[in-house]
């Protein structure tokens, strides 16, 4: 797997909401960096016209709001905007919220935020609650990703990567072995970024005749060929301020590749039978379970398009290599198929049988072998090793 030096950081969109200024300003200190955006709140009110109004990752939030309920406040943001992580920051019960502001020596007991209290004690007992938040703070940033499903550890450094590049408009190359996930990470990272509100467009270029696939990627005007009745703008015009996702890659055919490289690089193209230059802001990602630089060396992928595609790769472990996260999605796949709630269970030898295979087929072969499983177990409670139809089982029965 692909490693990348993963900045110590938490995000670089934070919006801290709390009626105490200390308080606001330990966040932003215990937290500081210059390629951070920070910005402050008074109340609850206040911090949702900022979230409205501008792209955020992270909002610590007071419990202790003068004009909102913070558990409703955070309810609310959770449902509103998805994509932000709500951190809450708990008060003492018995202080009064103008404390902080009167005694700030009193902070670290009522906050989980660092001070530069004098005190020798005191410091190391500040660098302690700034501990807890970096760490709470990078946990956020390695949760599942909107769509995912599992915490292995091998895992984490893709989700963390995907939340550092949603806020940019970096151009992603996304690679690992068929039915791992490369699409589902594509529209995390696209449902994360300020470009959620527009299009993800989607083009499979091996699923698209090669005839086909100029058309359909950069448009024509009426009368440009032989059948077109009217004009079509195309996929990469339908992405404008959204994102680009083009699925297997390493199949867009050699001819195309220079056309698709003067986009990525001047962000303009041309459609088919039409002289107009139409600019369209749209984020690229790309997918592919080839390996591209093989296809460069033997003349089937053009270099310069590959390190333009290439800004920032992320490769996505097979399933083989993350068991831990097999009775999660298991148990997923189980609810989503099970035709009675509650769904059924996989007996603990049915679960040491999944987790002893090689997934050849990764996560869309667990899928299927979870829904072979309910229709073979005909609604029983429990799902047994025998109602598991699995590929080389299949394969060896065969013979």
């Amino acid at each position: 797997m692909t490693s990348f030096p993963i900045p110590h950081n938490y995000a670089d969109h934070i919006l801290v909401a709390s009626p105490s200024t200390v308080v606001r300003q330990r966040v932003l200190e215990s937290l500081r960096s210059p390629a951070r955006r920070f910005e402050q709140a008074t109340g609850g009110a206040e911090a949702l016209v900022h979230l409205e109004t501008g792209f955020w990752q992270v909002l610590f939030l007071d419990r202790r709001l003068p004009d909102l309920d913070a558990e409703e406040l955070s309810q609310t943001v959770r449902q509103r905007f998805p994509g932000i992580e709500v951190v809450l920051l708990d008060p003492d019960s018995d202080a009064e919220p103008n404390a902080a502001e009167e005694k700030a020596d009193l902070l670290p007991e009522m906050w989980p935020v660092v001070s530069q209290d004098k005190n020798k004690d005191q410091h190391k007992e500040n660098d302690n609650d700034k501990d807890k938040l970096l760490l709470a703070a990078h946990s956020i940033l390695e949760a599942p990703l909107p769509g995912m499903i599992g915490n292995s550890p091998i895992m984490q450094p893709v989700y963390r990567l995907a939340r550092l590049l949603a806020p940019r408009n970096t151009t992603v190359l996304i690679t690992g072995p068929t039915g791992c996930g490369k699409e589902i990470v594509a529209r995390a990272i696209h449902h994360l970024s300020p470009r959620a509100a527009r299009t993800f467009a989607v083009v499979n270029c091996a699923a698209i005749p090669e005839t086909l696939l100029e058309a359909e990627l950069f448009g024509y005007a009426r009368g440009a060929f032989t059948g077109a009745m009217q004009s079509y703008a195309g996929r990469i015009h339908a992405a404008q301020g959204g994102t680009l996702f083009l699925d297997e890659i390493g199949e867009m055919p050699l001819s195309l590749q220079p056309k698709l490289l003067r986009f990525l690089e001047q962000k303009e193209l041309q459609r088919l039978g039409s002289a107009e230059v139409v600019r369209v802001d749209a984020r690229v990602i790309s997918a592919t379970n080839a390996h591209l630089l093989t296809l460069v060396r033997e003349g089937k992928f053009r270099e310069d398009l590959y390190y333009r595609l290439c800004a920032f790769p992320m490769e996505i472990p097979p399933l083989r290599d993350r068991p831990e996260d097999i009775a999660q999605l298991a148990g997923h796949f189980l609810e989503k198929f099970a035709s009675r709630l509650p769904a059924p269970q996989l007996s603990a030898e049915a679960m040491q049988l999944l987790k002893a295979q090689p997934w050849a087929g990764n996560i869309r072969e667990l899928q299927n072998v979870i829904e072979r499983a309910l229709i073979l177990s005909e609604d029983q409670a429990v799902i047994r090793p025998e109602h598991l139809l699995l590929a080389d089982s299949s394969f060896r029965n065969s013979r």
